[in-house]
């Protein structure tokens, strides 16, 4: 029974010849299904199991609205400045520099040209990734330059939110851009040119509050949460108990906030559709 017992003490496997599963393969929704890591990239980063849209960042949203990947991105080096001399538990430079070396970005949106469906559009992208999407001088900015460049072109624009809210480290800097980026809406507006508002899982605070329930069409993901405060906060503010389902993207659809909702794999059939409807173009196949 020799072949029971050990006949060295001590493990000697050398740390290279170690065998561990890799990191990323699996992905385990909320509801507890578990996909194959690159299933779920070929389903749009949706769960096939379940139909859960897994929160993705500007460089997926890109991939999957531009012809080919192909864009032009706007405005790519503008990066936040500290006027205020902020500090919370570090200095808001060092916050900024960490999100910006842990993203590979220099601020929570991008913004890009390129064809959609064979037409130019003009599309600007927040990344939850970075400092949770927060809005900042820099994202105001470069969704009032992205709204510039469309009424200078004549292209439509969409955004797509995904934000917790105002920058906090910016103060009253941070809620201004609430007014500059509706300002460049309403300009669009009296031009015609098209505005299509993507809300995604979240999009809470001052983007509630401006850019993103301003589109021409407002539209969202499935199960996105859409709200201006957290519903534990209008919970308690109020005092009652809240609807089923409130601040999701099903009750604003059933109460008149949104247009409609679409699943990510259609998405940019559903977005380049209502565009051509809107600018009483023939639908392109």
């Amino acid at each position: 029974m020799s072949w029971f017992k050990r006949k060295t003490k001590g493990i000697t496997t050398t740390t290279e010849e170690k065998k561990d599963t890799p990191k990323g393969l699996w992905y385990k929704s909320p509801t507890g299904k578990v996909v194959d890591a690159e299933e779920l990239e070929k389903n749009f980063y949706v769960s096939p199991e379940d139909g859960y849209h897994v929160r993705i960042g500007s460089k997926e949203y890109f991939e999957i609205l531009f012809d080919d990947n192909k864009f032009k991105e706007l405005d790519a080096n503008l990066e936040s400045k500290d006027p205020l001399k902020f500090i919370d538990t570090k200095k808001y430079p060092e916050r900024l520099k960490a999100a910006q070396d842990k993203t590979n970005l220099k601020d929570a949106v991008r913004t890009a040209v390129g064809k959609s469906k064979g037409k130019d559009l003009v599309v600007a992208c927040m990344d939850f990734a970075f400092i949770g999407g927060s809005m900042g001088s820099v994202v105001g900015e470069k969704i009032a330059r992205a709204a510039d460049y469309a009424l200078k072109k004549k292209i439509p624009l969409m955004v797509i939110s995904k934000s917790g809210g105002a920058r906090m480290m910016e103060a009253a800097l941070s809620l201004m851009q609430l007014a500059k980026t509706s300002v460049k809406l309403a300009q669009l507006a009296d031009a015609q040119i098209p505005y299509i508002s993507l809300c995604t899982d979240p999009t809470t605070g001052g983007t509630t509050a401006s850019f993103a329930m301003l589109g021409d069409i407002n539209i969202s993901e499935p199960g996105a949460l859409i709200g201006f405060a957290g519903p534990r906060i209008v919970r308690d503010t109020t005092g009652k108990e809240l609807p089923e389902g409130f601040q999701t993207a099903e009750f604003l659809l059933e109460h008149g906030f949104l247009d409609f909702i679409t699943v990510r794999k259609e998405l940019k059939n559903q977005v380049n559709k209502y565009l051509d409807l809107i600018t009483n173009q023939p639908l392109r196949a």
